[in-house]
């Protein structure tokens, strides 16, 4: 993946053989036989929501919705702890993007988790398409609207798609979030209402709604704001489109743990794809 920063141009694999094997053969099978396993329609989607980390053999089902022949670009676009959202060199003239480092980028991992699955995924259109990875960081939901009318030109065009990088709740107190609704059961099945009830509001494609789901529950959804993009993007396209045009489909929902007592923690996963006709 090559960035227009610092002296070096490559950007090093700097998690492989920790977070992933850095063997390459080993890799390569690794993958077959997870994407082998997944068990999710496929469908030409133009942008996709995917758990942050992959490396979960339990979680390896989101990218395997990925593929089409007319594909030119993808676009990632995942959180970052900062102010202040980062672009690799092709939209800098928009004015709304700087640069990051090579050295900064390699601190962070959720990219360098999603690249040896898209690599796989779309290997048999290898040398025919870019990544374009974006950083995105803690937005207003103005900010969010700015950035969707961006992406909108690009998420219209069928030779790019869209890849989120963004994990569900995060619950427990090692993540200072608790919420437990009782009505639901034990709490474990709280934290799935809670986010079906977000999935329920991004499948309804409605930006505005998602933004008052966040602040009414704070749920700690890491990629909020990429997926804030991704909906103002569609609003964007919304006007001058004809009603069913985009489809948005949640088609797997899984938590690393059951929680059941306040000692305990989990993290939840979930992938749907957005369809536009």
């Amino acid at each position: 993946m090559s960035l227009n920063a610092g002296r070096r141009s490559v950007r090093r694999d700097s998690h492989a053989g920790s977070w992933y094997s850095k063997d390459s053969v080993k890799l390569d099978s690794q993958l077959s036989e997870w994407l082998s396993r997944a068990n999710v329609d496929r469908r030409p989607s133009r942008a996709i929501i995917t758990p942050y980390v992959l490396f979960i053999k339990k979680y390896f089902w989101s990218l395997d919705m990925l593929g089409t022949t007319t594909l030119d670009r993808v676009l990632l676009l995942r959180i970052v702890r900062s102010t202040r959202p980062l672009f690799y060199q092709e939209l800098h003239k928009t004015g709304e993007f700087i640069s990051l480092s090579i050295e900064n980028d390699e601190q962070e991992h959720s990219v360098e988790m999603q690249l040896p699955y898209v690599a796989k995924v779309m290997e048999k259109y290898r040398g025919s398409f870019k990544i374009v990875p974006v950083v995105v960081g803690s937005l207003s939901p103005n900010r969010e609207s700015v950035y969707g009318q961006i992406f909108a030109h690009y998420l219209n065009s069928p030779e790019n798609v869209f890849v989120i990088s963004s994990d569900f709740c995060h619950w427990g107190r090692r993540f200072q979030y608790t919420y437990y609704n009782q009505d639901k059961g034990a709490i474990w099945q709280s934290i799935q209402a809670l986010d079906e009830e977000g999935m329920n509001i991004i499948e309804r494609l409605a930006p505005s709604a998602f933004t008052t789901y966040l602040n009414n529950y704070g749920n700690t959804i890491c990629g909020r704001h990429p997926i804030g993009i991704l909906l103002q993007a569609v609003e964007a396209l919304h006007g001058n489109s004809p009603a069913g045009r985009f489809d948005f489909k949640f088609v797997k929902y899984a938590q690393s743990e059951r929680c059941r007592n306040m000692n305990d923690s989990s993290v939840s996963y979930a992938a749907g794809s957005l369809l536009i006709r």
